[in-house]
């Protein structure tokens, strides 16, 4: 997908929104919004070096997200570039209100 094409469905303050809402009670608190870009930031960095995002690939991409990769990947990150200090199952749970956003606003449909 390119990003023109990303752009049609993807709005980062509704992105913001929904995962805030999907995530528990106890932990919509704890992320800030700039927590919750960042997070998903790191996300799509993970993506880019999977290769999953090569604009100039002509074949089609079978993408299997091993989403606890994903979380280690983000932990380390943050902890590295001293973001902050995440428990793997809190990224875990923002992971997956990430990808249901995707989902909902038809980004995973071909």
């Amino acid at each position: 997908m390119e990003n023109e094409e990303l752009d049609d469905f993807y709005d980062e303050d509704d992105a913001v929104a929904f995962i805030r809402n999907y995530l528990p009670q106890e932990l919509k608190g704890k992320f800030s919004d700039d927590d919750i870009n960042y997070i998903v930031d790191l996300m799509y960095e993970f993506y880019e070096d999977k290769g999953w995002l090569d604009e100039d690939s002509e074949e089609e991409i079978n993408v299997d997200i091993d989403t606890d990769e994903l979380a280690e990947f983000i932990v380390k990150n943050a902890l590295k570039q001293k973001v902050g200090q995440f428990k793997r199952e809190e990224i875990l749970l923002i992971v997956e209100g990430e990808l249901a956003y995707c989902d909902s606003v038809g980004m995973f449909d071909d």
